[in-house]
């Protein structure tokens, strides 16, 4: 069965319909999941099966049969290891069809199915009782049911659940229990993702001050977690301003409530300074004593020089309401509140418990200015990089006149107001409403309408003399979707003068070939984990992958993942933005050749936009930093990374593949990408 989907195409902003197979969007799921990450992720693995041997020993020591509920059981694995620990029964839930199919497959496969019955139900819906989907109730409870900030996939109302129905009273619980740490830092890096910095311009008549909004300002932004490999943040991007201490723990082998709640605690800065961030992360024992424990601390906490990748639990990022002064030795106390899916925090100083436990209200923060609505994290950063903004200023010195009349294309951004305050006669931008704030809303003129659909109206019969655009567009995922402006400076040709200037006036496509340190592991196949063959699930995830007719590359935040080049970068395509998109494909092949020994894992590509003359701006590399060919990527912006389907290792440059050859096609009718590549 087909279905037609509705999408806005993202480079050409066409509205399409798509015909999908009606399994589009589980081969979706599969393939960006992160099962293979899971199943790559030893240390988790050998924690659970210590802690479900110890757990269905324990229970057979009572003299009791070991009955196991393992739920969202995935693979099946913690099932299988609960059999072959010696469980009489397991029955394993997972509400999500095409994988209670598979764990169905390897369950069979690796000859448990006499022990291990799939149920392919939400728990919610399980029944106990002779005619139910368990006999009885079981002893042993055993999930994985955590994200990074341990509660947003449902860990507590399906626990609260579970406890109710499905558990013994006094059951084993494996984990036995979860712990949230914290740590409160400033960290003007972090700070920046979450606030508008003002921006200082240069302009004829003196230094002018770009501010935000004061309802932006005190926005205590949105609630959802801010979830990174903090291990990739060096300990100079941040001041330590507390010890990190125990917020909450959750004990899962007796009843859970989710009720909505809240926790404090109380704080000693260890350093004088500006409260803004709380960093937090959780560990899991997975035994009463806490001897067989798992943990994401970061790398300045754990001493073990044994350290885990992973990147299905990383480390959380919250932003205080505002940033708060705090001095060394001075109490202060932080709370937790959390609903039943997240958590947020907030920062008071010391005063009567009484009078503080009044002042708390458990109501998840709302997004009150729009700004955190429209422009995420690395957004913001990327509008508070000085460095970045000055190459526009002087791009924009460059090509702006006194009779200017300008017009922006890009979501959300400051060029209108940069134009304004550089000297440009006139300015139009579409859709923002960030110009009150900075007594602006005559200067600027906001046009309600699509590129496409622009009128000459709304320029009040004027021509446009200099087009300008970051570019950036909320609806981009990946690099090239961007190419979104020169769709639209096209759509708008016949209102722009006839020597107008477009800045930027081109943008290249770039591609390097790379081994990376940790990132592959999310799509290798594992095979055999801990002694189960789970290659049906590989096999799941490969079908998956190659269910579109052409792989895709996928986005990817590189600053967060090491990897170092084994070719040079190439520029690979040109897009000419002083010209309208062209009707035929852009179409380019070659080689590039190894110049390092390596894994090549795959290849990486990101655009770099060509302001004016002499300044360009790389959504990309930022540079090879040293010998070995570590690489320092652009920390605001996903990079594309295409993975090869089989990696090719070099020992020795002589027996290097000698090159990679490419073929990368441009089809201007759909704005897609498609590109090969060969070892």
């Amino acid at each position: 069965m087909k279905t037609f989907c509705g999408r806005a195409n993202p480079t050409t902003g066409a509205m399409e319909w798509l015909e999908e197979d009606e399994n589009y969007d589980y081969h979706q799921e599969i393939a960006r999941s992160r099962y293979a990450d899971m199943l790559h992720d030893k240390d988790r693995n050998v924690k659970y099966y210590q802690g479900i041997r110890a757990a269905v020993s324990r229970v057979k020591e009572r003299g009791e049969k070991a009955i196991v509920l393992d739920i969202g059981t995935g693979t099946g694995l913690l099932s299988m290891m609960a059999a072959s620990a010696g469980a009489d029964f397991c029955y394993a839930i997972e509400v999500f069809k095409p994988m209670a199919n598979a764990a169905v497959k390897i369950v069979e496969k690796n000859g448990f199915c006499d022990k291990i019955k799939v149920i392919n139900k939400h728990s919610t819906e399980v029944t106990v009782g002779p005619d139910g989907d368990m006999q009885c109730r079981a002893n042993i409870l055993v999930t994985e049911l955590f994200d990074t900030e341990l509660i947003g996939e449902g860990a507590l109302p399906t626990y609260e659940h579970a406890h109710k129905y499905l558990v013994q009273e006094g059951c084993e619980a494996v984990p036995h229990r979860a712990t949230v740490y914290v740590q409160l830092v400033e960290s003007k890096r972090m700070w920046s993702w979450n606030k508008l910095f003002p921006v200082h311009v240069e302009a004829e008549d003196g230094e002018k001050i770009i501010v935000s909004p004061s309802e932006m300002e005190n926005c205590p932004g949105v609630p959802s977690v801010c979830d990174i490999q903090l291990n990739q943040m060096p300990s100079s991007d941040f001041t330590i301003l507390s010890d990190v201490v125990t917020m909450f723990s959750v004990d899962f082998s007796k009843p859970v409530r989710s009720a909505s709640t809240y926790y404090t605690v109380q704080l000693e800065p260890v350093k004088s300074g500006k409260a803004q961030i709380v960093l937090s992360w959780w560990d899991i024992d997975m035994d009463p004593s806490g001897m067989i424990n798992c943990t994401m601390a970061p790398y300045w906490v754990k001493s073990t020089s044994a350290f885990q990748w992973r990147d299905h639990w990383m480390q959380c990022v919250y932003f205080l309401p505002n940033e708060e002064p705090v001095l060394q030795g001075e109490k202060v106390y932080l709370t937790a509140c959390r609903d039943e899916y997240s958590v947020w925090y907030k920062l008071q100083k010391a005063r009567g418990e009484e009078e503080n436990k009044a002042d708390v209200r458990v109501e998840s923060p709302v997004c009150r200015c729009q700004a955190h609505l429209l422009w995420n994290r690395p957004r913001f950063g990327e509008l508070n990089d000085q460095n970045r903004t000055r190459q526009y200023i002087e791009s924009l010195m460059k090509v702006l006149k006194t009779d200017s009349v300008c017009l922006c294309i890009s979501d959300g951004s400051l060029l209108p107001v940069l134009a304004h305050y550089l000297g440009a006669k006139q300015v139009h931008c579409f859709f923002f409403k960030f110009f009150k704030a900075n007594h602006l809303e005559d200067k600027i003129k906001i046009i309600e309408a699509r590129p496409e659909l622009l009128t000459s109206s709304h320029l009040e019969d004027k021509k446009i003399s200099v087009l300008v655009g970051e570019p950036f567009f909320t609806t981009s995922l990946l690099p090239w979707h961007n190419l979104y402006f020169w769709y639209a400076r096209t759509a708008v040709t016949s209102h722009l003068t006839s020597n107008v200037t477009v800045l930027p006036q081109s943008a290249s496509l770039h591609m390097m070939i790379v081994e990376f340190q940790d990132l592959w592991r999310i799509r290798s196949p594992c095979g055999i984990c801990e002694g189960f063959d789970v290659q049906t699930m590989d096999d799941m995830i490969k079908n998956s992958l190659n269910f579109r007719e052409s792989k895709e590359a996928e986005p990817h935040p590189l600053w967060e993942y090491p990897c170092k080049s084994l070719s040079d970068p190439r520029e690979v395509l040109t897009f000419d933005f002083r010209k309208t998109v062209p009707q035929h494909c852009l179409r380019t092949e070659g080689s590039v050749s190894l110049s390092r020994k390596g894994k090549s894992h795959g290849a990486v590509l990101w655009m770099e936009y060509h302001l004016a003359a002499g300044i360009s701006i790389s959504t990309g590399l930022i540079q090879i930093s040293n010998e070995k060919g570590n690489c320092e990527w652009n920390p605001h912006c996903k990079q594309a990374v295409y993975f090869f389907s089989s990696v090719i290792e070099s020992e020795t440059l002589s027996d290097l593949p000698s090159a990679v050859t490419y073929a990368i096609n441009f089809n201007t009718k759909t704005g897609e990408i498609a590109m090969d590549f060969q070892l």
